[in-house]
């Protein structure tokens, strides 16, 4: 979660100083969540689908996909480059295509919106037994859908604190509508 303030769609100002500064403070910060469910799901999931958020912080998400189930992890970015989101060009430079299976969601949009996701991406979405979704953008379009999702995040705005319950400047793991 540390990666998700590398978003310089809210901190276009973000320096290397700040990316240390919160990789050294994200094991002090305040962590609410349903980890316990997290950890219940992950080894009973035979397909994980990861959606990645921003590019930078595709780098720190690799130290989580490499403690997943190995062949059981689909990681999907943008169908193509929006604000700063990954795309399947920094998965590859990242190297996350060699731990997990990459693609695309078809979108050329903020956040995910499964009606303008590719039918490849839907019937991923639609069968996976767990998803990981990263970044505020994916759960203000995805917080209502009903699937075994698990949102991975900083509480970065008043809307999103207001939403979620929860204060801001939080990292968390909410549970998603279950299916």
């Amino acid at each position: 979660m540390a990666g998700n303030v590398i978003d310089l769609g809210v901190n276009g100002g973000l320096r290397e100083a700040d990316v240390r500064r919160a990789l050294s403070q994200v094991l002090s910060e305040l962590f609410v969540g349903d980890l316990e469910s997290f950890r219940a799901a992950v080894p009973v999931a035979q397909t994980i689908l990861c959606l990645a958020d921003n590019t930078g912080e595709i780098v720190l998400d690799r130290l989580l996909i490499e403690r997943l189930p190995p062949g059981w992890v689909t990681i999907t970015v943008r169908g193509v480059p929006v604000l700063n989101d990954a795309t399947l060009a920094d998965v590859r430079i990242a190297g996350l295509d060699r731990v997990a299976e990459v693609a695309d969601n078809g979108s050329d949009v903020p956040g995910t919106i499964l009606d303008d996701c590719s039918p490849a991406f839907r019937e991923r979405f639609d069968q996976a037994d767990v998803i990981i979704v990263q970044g505020q953008g994916n759960f203000e379009t995805l917080c209502d859908v009903r699937a075994n999702i698990f949102f991975l995040l900083k509480v970065k705005c008043c809307t999103l604190a207001a939403h979620a319950g929860l204060p801001v400047g939080v990292q968390a793991l909410i549970r998603g509508g279950r299916r």
